[in-house]
C-alpha cells in the first residue's frame, strides 16, 4: 500500500471563541431590552438615533481607523442615502413602487454606494492630506448642489414623507416609535456584524496594510488605490443605510444632512469613541446623540463644552474612550487596577472642579451676550452668579485654575504609578513566557 504524505489531508479544529459569542450576545440583548427599560417617548427616540449614529460612525471608521483616510465629506454619502430614501418612500406612498418600507434603508445604501463608485475613484487617487482636501471639496460641492437644485433636494425646506405607508404585515406599520426602533435595532446589529466581518476579510486586512505601510503593499503587487476605492464604496454603502434609517425616523430630509457640520460630527465622535478599536465608534455614536439631544437642552453653550472635552481628550487620551477601557482591562487582568483607583477618583474630581469653574465663566459670557435683558444674575448648578460682578468672575477663574493645576499634579503622580505598573506587567509577561 503506497502512501503519499504530500497528499495527506488534515482536519484542523479551532476552538469556539466563547468570549466573542458572549459579547455579541450581550450586544443583541441590550438592543432588545433597551426600549423595555427606557419606556419614555424621548428615551426611545434617543435609542433610535443611537442605532443610526452607531452605523454611520462605524462606516466612517472603515475610512479613518482601518484605512487611515481622514475624510471631511462623509455626510455627503449618508445624506445622499437619505435623499434617495425619501424619494423612494414618497414613490411607495404614491403607489409607483411596490417596496416594503423596511427595505428602504437598503435603497439608501445602494444609492450612496453608487455615488461612491462615481466619485470615489477620483477621491482615492491620493491619500493623506490630499485625500482629506478632496473629500472636503466634494462635500462642499454636494452641499452647494443641495441648494442649487430644489427639484431634487427640496431647497431649504427639504423633503418630507410618511413612513406609515404600504403593506402592514402582522400589523406592523412603523407608526409607533417602538416598532421603528426594533427595525433600526435589527439594521444596527446586522450592519455592525457585517462591518466587523469586513475587518476579517482579505480586503479588510489589506486595508490595514495600506494604512500602515502603503509602499510595501505596492511592492508586493497590490494596487493601493483599488484597496482604498473598494473600502470607500463599502463605507459609503453603510453610511447610506444609516441615512435611510434617519429618513424613516425623522420623515424629513434637508440640506443639513450633507453639510460639513454633519461630517465634522462624524469625525469628532468617532475620534472620541476611539478609532483604533472596532467598538470605539459605537461609544462615539452614543455620545453623539447624548450631546446633540441632552447636552444641547441643558445649555446654549453645548458646542463650546464639546470643544473643551475634545481638547481634553486629545491632550490626555488621544486613543479615545475605547483606548482607556482597553488599557484598564489589561491592568485589571493582572490584578493591579486596585492600586490606581484612588488616583482615578482624584483625577475625576479635579477634572470636575476645572469644568465647574470654566463652565461658570462660559455661562456668564453667554448670559451677557444672549440673556442680558433677563438681568445680571443666573443660576449654575444651584449656585447664583452675577455676570457683572467681579467676585463671580474671580471666584470662577480661581476654581478653574486651581482645578487645572491640581489636576496636572495628580496626572503626573498617576503617570508615575501607571509606568511602574506597566513595567511590572511586562516583567510578569516575560516570566510567564519563560515557564
Amino acid at each position: 500500500m503506497n502512501t503519499n504524505t504530500s497528499q495527506r489531508q488534515y482536519v484542523k479544529f479551532e476552538p469556539i471563541n466563547v468570549g466573542r459569542w458572549v459579547i455579541w450576545g450581550l450586544f443583541l440583548l441590550v438592543i432588545i431590552a433597551a426600549p423595555l427599560v427606557f419606556t419614555s417617548s424621548l428615551s426611545r427616540t434617543m435609542l433610535s438615533q443611537m442605532g443610526i449614529a452607531i452605523i454611520v460612525c462605524l462606516s466612517y471608521n472603515i475610512l479613518l481607523g482601518q484605512g487611515g483616510m481622514l475624510s471631511f465629506g462623509h455626510a455627503a454619502y449618508s445624506g445622499m442615502g437619505s435623499f434617495l430614501a425619501i424619494h423612494t418612500l414618497n414613490r411607495v406612498t404614491d403607489g409607483q413602487f411596490q417596496l416594503p418600507v423596511s427595505l428602504i434603508p437598503i435603497v439608501g445604501g445602494l444609492a450612496a454606494a453608487l455615488f461612491a463608485v462615481l466619485l470615489g475613484w477620483v477621491t482615492t487617487k491620493k491619500s493623506s492630506t490630499t485625500f482629506a482636501m478632496i473629500t472636503l471639496g466634494i462635500g462642499e460641492l454636494v452641499w452647494a448642489m443641495s441648494l442649487m437644485f430644489p427639484e431634487f433636494f427640496g431647497g431649504e425646506g427639504g423633503i418630507s414623507g410618511n413612513r406609515v405607508t404600504g403593506s402592514s404585515p402582522m400589523g406592523i406599520t412603523f407608526g409607533p416609535q417602538i416598532q421603528l426602533y426594533y427595525l433600526i435595532g435589527i439594521y444596527t446589529f446586522v450592519c455592525t456584524a457585517l462591518m466587523f466581518a469586513f475587518t476579517r476579510t482579505p480586503l479588510g486586512r489589506m486595508l490595514n496594510a495600506v494604512r500602515d505601510n502603503p509602499e510595501r503593499v505596492e511592492f508586493v503587487g497590490y494596487d493601493t488605490q483599488m484597496v482604498r476605492y473598494l473600502a470607500f464604496i463599502v463605507a459609503a454603502f453603510f453610511a447610506g443605510i444609516s441615512g435611510g434609517l434617519a429618513t424613516l425616523n425623522f420623515e424629513i430630509v434637508t440640506s443639513e444632512v450633507v453639510g460639513a457640520y454633519r461630517s465634522g460630527a462624524y469625525l469628532l465622535f468617532t475620534f472620541l469613541g476611539g478609532a483604533t478599536f472596532f467598538f470605539g465608534p459605537i461609544i462615539g455614536g452614543i455620545l453623539m446623540v447624548l450631546a446633540f439631544v441632552l447636552l444641547s437642552e441643558f445649555t446654549k453653550a453645548w458646542l463650546l463644552y464639546l470643544g473643551l472635552i475634545f481638547t481634553f481628550m486629545v491632550m490626555y487620551a488621544p486613543g479615545g474612550f475605547a483606548s482607556l477601557i482597553m488599557m484598564n482591562v489589561r491592568v485589571a487582568a493582572f490584578g493591579m487596577l486596585r492600586r490606581i483607583w484612588t488616583s482615578y477618583l482624584a483625577l475625576g474630581l479635579l477634572a470636575l472642579v476645572f469644568f465647574a469653574g470654566a463652565g461658570a465663566m462660559i455661562e456668564m459670557v453667554y448670559h451677557l451676550q444672549l440673556n442680558a435683558a433677563m438681568g445680571d444674575e443666573l443660576s449654575f448648578f444651584g449656585v447664583t452668579l452675577n455676570a457683572r460682578s467681579v467676585n463671580s468672575w474671580f471666584g470662577s477663574g480661581f476654581v478653574a485654575l486651581t482645578g487645572l493645576a491640581l489636576f496636572e499634579l495628580a496626572r503626573r503622580q498617576f503617570k508615575r504609578e501607571w509606568n511602574a505598573i506597566q513595567t511590572e506587567i511586562e516583567i510578569e509577561i516575560k516570566r510567564r513566557e519563560a515557564l
